[in-house]
């Protein structure tokens, strides 16, 4: 039976072998079987020792074996409920999280969203398998019981649904290999930190100041930019701060007790400490000279993606991403957090923004004098045009404010250039005790508004303008006079725009910026090329939706992208040069390029049959095909969309409301819909079960019926007037 095992095998192994022959019990001489004995009799479970009994209503009660039955609710009426009490109470600490932590339906939402992210397919509820349920239960289980380890490679409670693979059937290499270097986090500590993620999200943006807009949902970059349009007109003293740093990590003890100001429960505050104090495997450094000197293989295979495998991310996405500005480049990723490292930093920075808060109150000093700040409310200014500053007249109001972004911020002040120093020196000693930061003035500069502000690849200028002022003076008589002001100008910045394309190789060259071939696209075809680079330009019109100068940036950015095409296409099909590609290919390059003459019969043919991609031109080859700026304005106390569903959900549930509305409605005279309907119904079934039916020549008759008989009836509480309308409008029914 041992033939298949060959001599080195024996031989390696004959250490193992012996080991497991000693450890073998010695057999007895034969002698007869003793019959087996009698089962042992069934004791429940509560009855052995240390068993540790629960509540009946306790979910890990139920049966292991039926985890289905634990699916009552629906996640999203969880998650839901669970926003409205967040927004309801702002300042309410979280002390009792462990319930939620419990349900069944939170698991299997982020079950989904992490196979989402997983597969790129989106998985319904109703086809989850039941092995993934059972896992789910045991991975539920071991994070109530405290069993639960964040990074474990091995043993795992929910394997991934791309991991197809066995650890027992692994060679000693590959697992040295899986358990030294690093890996993707394991699947399991995904689902756990959706969750967590799920729980204290709505406590934390209920919290949150409105001057934050980083990592936080209904908040962006446009955000910032349309904040910065509206509020930051007038301004002179710029301070840019950049606190990136924090993004690489904090001491837990900081991150610890930023997060127990607001939660107070202990088994969740202990799981967020283990993923931020458990050592990540990272790996051997990997040497960047000795990979470059790695010869790359001349023919290389085009790799085919399994089933289950998704797809990577198109080239024009991955194109547009390293156009990423710096404010927005680093992604917090703290221990095993992974996908709550973004709102725990922005738990340690929301100190920041209530001290910057509390500062813009204190140093506000408003003038009557005043063109712009004339009240009293830090937030009041020049609502008609918010971007006009008057420059004549006294400037005597003293005012700041704030916008953080990520890790960097931008405060603007109006006033003397001493007050932004003396603010600029609390700051660092803030920095210094709160987050242990070493700042200085060099980083932290202060600047002039005619030096230009770069913020987000746009830079804050401010334009002189001479509108023409027209008023109403005494008489009737319409004065009309030239006023100067100053504009305040959000401009895309076209030298970090050449900078982006010189670090992605579409171009090089700083004065005289010249196309370079993407030679990523040689081997897709022409419309698929075109398709993909249409697609970048659309992002990009869209990213610079709200620059001054967006016609200009985005044409020469279809200025770059097709010479970076035209030459891509003379490389391929052998043309030689630009001209004789724009030649057959037309300016934006919608004609095929294979046939020299252009669009042929053949070709019309092929493409009516659909045998044949049909190629669609570039966009915005010319400037004005480019959309104009977008000058929407910007509501003071902008609020996202489902904050402001939120809060009018809120406001209609108070009962405080529904007594304000009916007093309302009783000063003025008026009737709610619901009780108008309940009127009319009442009044015609009452009304057609006392008159016989008459014909349509007898309506005169029908009226004054009606009016009789609810004129009778009206003398308790209603009036003649009343009871005359609803009833004529009942004869009409």
């Amino acid at each position: 039976m041992y033939r298949h095992l060959s001599l080195p095998f024996l031989r390696r192994h004959r250490r193992f072998l012996s080991y497991a022959a000693s450890a073998l019990p010695r057999v007895p001489p034969y002698s007869p079987r003793p019959p087996p004995p009698p089962p042992p009799p069934q004791v429940h479970p509560a009855l052995l020792p240390g068993h540790r009994s629960r509540h009946p209503t306790d979910p890990l009660s139920t049966a292991y074996d039926d985890p289905s039955s634990l699916l009552r609710d629906d996640p999203i009426s969880i998650c839901s409920a669970l926003w409205v009490d967040s927004f309801r109470d702002p300042s309410a600490t979280a002390s009792s999280l462990t319930p939620l932590l419990r349900r069944l339906e939170l698991w299997v939402l982020a079950y989904q969203k992490a196979y989402a992210d997983e597969t790129g397919s989106y998985l319904p509820k109703s086809s989850v398998p039941s092995s993934a349920l059972h896992s789910l239960l045991a991975l539920r289980n071991a994070v109530l019981d405290g069993r639960f380890r964040w990074g474990v490679r091995l043993d795992v409670l929910l394997r991934s649904p791309r991991d197809t693979t066995d650890p027992a059937t692994l060679s000693k290499r590959k697992l040295r290999a899986l358990l030294t270097s690093a890996q993707p986090p394991p699947f399991q500590d995904r689902v756990v930190q959706e969750v967590l993620l799920m729980i204290l999200e709505p406590i934390f943006e209920a919290r949150f100041s409105q001057k934050s807009f980083a990592f936080r949902p209904g908040r962006n970059a446009h955000t910032v930019i349309r904040t910065i349009r509206r509020s930051f007109a007038g301004y002179l003293w710029y301070i840019k701060g950049d606190l990136s740093t924090i993004l690489d990590g904090l001491p837990t003890g900081l991150i610890i007790n930023g997060l127990i100001r607001d939660v107070r429960d202990k088994k969740v505050v202990d799981l967020i400490k283990s993923a931020l104090t458990t050592p990540v495997i990272t790996g051997r450094p990997v040497d960047k000279e000795a990979a470059k000197k790695k010869k790359k293989r001349k023919y290389q295979k085009k790799r085919v993606l399994a089933e289950d495998e998704p797809k990577p991310d198109p080239y024009w996405l991955q194109t547009f991403f390293g156009f990423a500005p710096e404010e927005a480049e680093k992604q917090p990723n703290w221990g095993h957090c992974g996908a709550l490292s973004p709102l725990l930093a922005n738990v340690c920075l929301d100190e920041l923004d209530k001290w910057m808060e509390g500062k813009i109150k204190e140093f506000y000093r408003p003038s009557k004098s005043d063109a712009i700040w004339t009240g009293d409310d830090v937030e009041q200014g020049n609502t008609s045009w918010p971007e006009f500053v008057p420059t004549s007249g006294p400037d005597k109001t003293r005012k700041m404010d704030y916008v953080r972004y990520g890790g960097h911020f931008l405060i603007g002040v109006r006033g003397p250039r001493a007050d932004a120093a003396v603010l600029r020196k609390q700051l660092i000693e803030f920095c210094d005790q709160r987050y242990q930061l070493k700042l200085d003035n060099e980083s932290l500069p202060i600047e002039h508004i005619t030096k230009g502000i770069m913020f987000l690849d746009h830079v804050l200028c401010r334009r002189v303008v001479y509108p023409t002022l027209r008023y109403t003076a005494t008489g009737g008589k319409i004065i009309s006079e030239k006023g100067v002001g100053t504009l305040l100008s959000v401009t895309a910045s076209l030298k970090q725009c050449i900078k982006q394309f010189r670090k992605l190789e579409f171009l090089k060259g700083d004065r005289d910026p010249d196309p370079q071939p993407c030679f990523r696209m040689f081997h897709a075809t022409q419309a698929h090329t075109n398709a993909q680079m249409n697609k970048f330009l659309q992002t990009m019109a869209e990213w610079y939706r709200y620059a001054d100068n967006r016609k200009k940036v985005v044409n020469f950015c279809s200025y770059i992208i097709r010479g970076s095409l035209a030459k891509l296409y003379a490389a391929k099909y052998k043309l030689r040069s630009r001209a004789k590609v724009y030649k057959i290919g037309s300016r934006n390059l919608s004609r095929p390029l294979k046939d020299k003459k252009g669009q042929s019969p053949e070709y019309q043919n092929l493409l009516r049959m659909g045998l044949l991609d049909s190629i669609d031109g570039l966009h915005y080859t010319r400037m004005s095909l480019v959309p104009e700026a977008d000058y929407t304005p910007f509501p003071s106390g902008w609020r996202p969309d489902h904050e402001k569903f939120l809060l009018e959900y809120i406001r209609l549930l108070d009962p405080k409301t529904l007594e304000e509305q009916r007093c309302c409605l009783r000063e003025e005279g008026l009737i709610t819909p619901q009780d108008y309907v309940s009127l009319l119904v009442w009044n015609y079934k009452k009304n057609t079960l006392m008159l016989a039916p008459l014909g349509e020549s007898n309506l005169f008759k029908v009226k004054e019926e009606l009016l009789g008989s609810v004129s009778n009836e009206t003398k308790d509480g209603m009036g003649d007037d009343e009871a005359s309308v609803d009833a004529l409008q009942a004869a009409h029914m």
